[in-house]
């Protein structure tokens, strides 16, 4: 999440240095949707108003009607992946965070979400990951999810994919993971599994941590 946080916060701090309450309550008026009240998002999240209010700012240069669609979002996302392809890992992340699936984000879906990743607890986040795997939301991750998930996270790190990315390595990183997920060996990993998995096995959560600075 690195990639759309270091671009909301650039942006902000391009601008003017910090103006009173009564401009900033001027701006919060000025776009087609107007997010809920910050002392309400700051009840929801981990954040102080103060950082609430940043990240508006710089949410709000990107995008000035409100809301973020797809399009804008793997725009902005393609930005900080220059060597590798980051439109599908882009589109799942898009989709995880559009949590109406009415597909547009809003501040306050982005907001919750980026709270979550970067200030939840490791189940929290553990659970975040576990619904982006989840494409298709059917509250299991099969074998062919994770593999989609995985390989749209080669693809977008491209040549600086570490190890090298040969072959099949994404389908043999999620069959050694699916492995040690699916403990009843149903072919489905459910959300206990995953998250008991990864906080079982030291390696395995330092690949999901790996997975969430990318997000």
């Amino acid at each position: 999440m690195g990639a759309v946080v270091g671009t909301l916060t650039m942006q902000t701090r391009q601008r003017q240095p910090s103006r009173d309450k009564v401009d900033d309550e001027l701006e919060m008026t000025m776009v087609c949707h107007r997010p809920e009240g910050l002392e309400q998002l700051e009840a929801q999240t981990n954040f102080t108003k103060q950082e609430l209010q940043v990240l508006y700012r710089g949410f709000k240069n990107e995008c000035p009607s409100g809301v973020v669609n797809e399009e804008t979002f793997k725009h902005i996302y393609a930005q900080f992946f220059p060597h590798g392809d980051a439109s599908t890992y882009a589109h799942y992340l898009f989709n995880a965070f559009d949590t109406g699936n009415n597909g547009s984000i809003k501040f306050e879906d982005f907001v919750m979400g980026l709270s979550t990743l970067l200030r939840g607890t490791v189940r929290d986040k553990l659970e975040w990951t576990f619904h982006l795997y989840d494409i298709n939301k059917d509250g299991f991750i099969n074998k062919e999810e994770m593999t989609e998930i995985v390989r749209a996270i080669y693809d977008m790190m491209g040549k600086y994919t570490y190890p090298a990315l040969k072959g099949d390595v994404p389908k043999q990183h999620v069959d050694t993971f699916f492995e040690k997920m699916d403990k009843n060996k149903d072919g489905v990993v459910t959300l206990e599994e995953f998250v008991l998995a990864c906080q079982e096995d030291e390696n395995m959560m330092k690949s999901m941590q790996l997975f969430e600075n990318v997000m």
